[in-house]
């Protein structure tokens, strides 16, 4: 059946070119490629864009957003491009509006400990500007030094050093955001305290481009801790030992920036990985670090970890030493995905359910006799088990996708989530109603209607 548009793409790109006259606007296949799937690209995501749209200003986004409510065209917003969710990946006949040449620090304020940047600022070039001024910016995901503030703040995204500075949204202070409709709104502000109105600035952190386009993020800044960081490493038997000294160093009162677990599995992939010789003699490795606290916090972690059947517990303060340490967890993703194809999940359990958590993905691995490697941020309750299969075999096998069911459904049995930093995308979408009961997963569209009645922003992510 023949099919008879008012439009053609030729003229739709020429009215876009007009509306947004300082965006570069690539149409060509190559571009398409780079930035359409990601790596992540489902049957259903087939990479067929209409533009790659890298805005320059505020006014081009606007200028977006009309052509695109003209003509009813959906709009993926896109920062660094590392989500990990099919959550910026194009859409067929979709705009992508990257706001990656919006990268700009406007502000880094020592007297009210903050900064204001556009959203393509680098997460790790934030830190290393605040830190030539005494501060530094305290979020730290495994992407710092790829990652967008404004992919951070669009995803929630959390990291290594929430345990003790929280996630992005604790974080952020206010926000300004170009809506469907085309304004741009200013949210929350420059006060650490705010109790004016409804709180807006986090209902669009975490909504993944859903309801708005951010412009402007202002974040928290802290004061370099005194002192000399200390990081450390201890080995368990298992991965359940592990989680009980985690649990025991965050009830000490000194206050770890980093609790980082990795089961043997992962170790041993990092020694294939690294030529090192980590997994000898041990089943589970611990990562931590302390930014401040002195002699006699190294002292009352080595006492609460060795009570707890640690061995052996190595602890550094020099500068080489401790970032070869750090670099261990860096590079567990390449590590652990050289083993074969893989699905990275993302779950987290309120913090005393973390052993039971990590007994069951144990279990699940052995019961369907399915390769799970687990690692995460174990001081927040955040676990990645990752699942592997033969390289050669481009789709997951049943097993494996029964194996993540499993996980899910257990996360949430122990009153967890499925999402604790990735957020959600394409990839969990379908998971609403299970997750937040139908009255919440009503809520959530009825939210969605309100800022954005013609779902072109972003449409299928974040809700279904």
């Amino acid at each position: 059946m023949a099919i008879f548009t008012a439009y053609d793409n030729a003229e739709i790109l020429a009215a876009l070119r007009a509306a947004a006259p300082h965006a570069e606007i690539h149409t060509d296949d190559q571009v398409a490629r780079e930035h359409s799937a990601n790596g992540n690209a489902q049957l259903e995501i087939d990479g067929r864009i209409l533009a790659y749209v890298a805005v320059g200003d505020v006014a081009d986004i606007q200028g977006v957003l009309k052509i695109a409510r003209q003509y009813h065209i959906p709009v993926v917003p896109q920062g660094a491009d590392t989500s990990t969710v099919i959550g910026a990946d194009g859409l067929n006949g979709s705009i992508i509006l990257s706001t990656v040449r919006m990268n700009r620090i406007k502000e880094i304020s020592k007297g009210d400990l903050l900064a204001v940047v556009e959203p393509g600022v680098i997460n790790g070039d934030l830190d290393k500007e605040a830190r030539k001024q005494g501060l530094f910016y305290a979020p730290d995901p495994g992407s710092k030094p790829i990652s967008s503030i404004g992919g951070n703040a669009a995803t929630n995204a959390g990291g290594m050093s929430t345990v003790k500075y929280g996630a992005t949204t604790d974080n952020v202070l206010g926000l300004k955001v170009v809506l469907a409709d085309g304004r741009e709104i200013k949210l929350g502000g420059r006060t650490y305290k705010h109790a004016f109105s409804y709180d807006l600035t986090h209902l669009f952190v975490g909504s993944e481009g859903t309801l708005g386009i951010i412009t402007e993020i202002t974040v928290k800044l802290n004061p370099i801790p005194i002192g000399t960081p200390v990081v450390g490493v201890a080995y368990f038997d298992n991965m359940t030992a592990l989680a009980k000294g985690v649990e025991d160093l965050r009830l000490s009162g000194i206050y770890p920036v980093t609790l980082e677990a990795l089961d043997g599995l992962t170790v041993a992939a990092l020694d294939r990985y690294e030529g090192t010789h980590y997994a000898e003699g041990a089943e589970a490795m611990l990562i931590f670090r302390l930014d401040a606290g002195g002699e006699a916090s190294l002292k009352m972690a080595e006492q609460i970890l060795t009570a707890d059947h640690a061995k052996n517990i190595k602890v550094t303060s020099d500068p080489d030493e401790a970032g070869a340490i750090i670099k261990l967890r860096q590079d567990m993703l390449p590590a652990v995905f050289a083993n074969g194809q893989h699905i990275m999940e993302d779950m987290a359990v309120p913090l005393s359910k973390l052993p039971e958590m990590m007994d069951y993905i144990a279990e699940v691995a052995k019961d369907l006799n399915v390769e799970i490697y687990t690692a995460g941020h174990a001081g927040d309750g955040n676990v990645h088990p990752t699942v592997i299969w033969p390289a050669d075999q481009t789709e997951p096998p049943k097993e494996a996708l029964q194996a993540i069911r499993m996980m899910f459904r257990k996360a949430l049995a122990l009153g967890g989530t499925i999402s604790g930093e990735h957020a959600v995308g394409m990839s969990k979408n379908q998971w609403n109603n299970e997750e937040l009961g139908f009255d919440v997963d009503e809520i959530q569209h009825q939210i969605k209607d309100l800022f954005d009645p013609l779902n072109i922003l972003n449409p299928k992510r974040k809700i279904d």
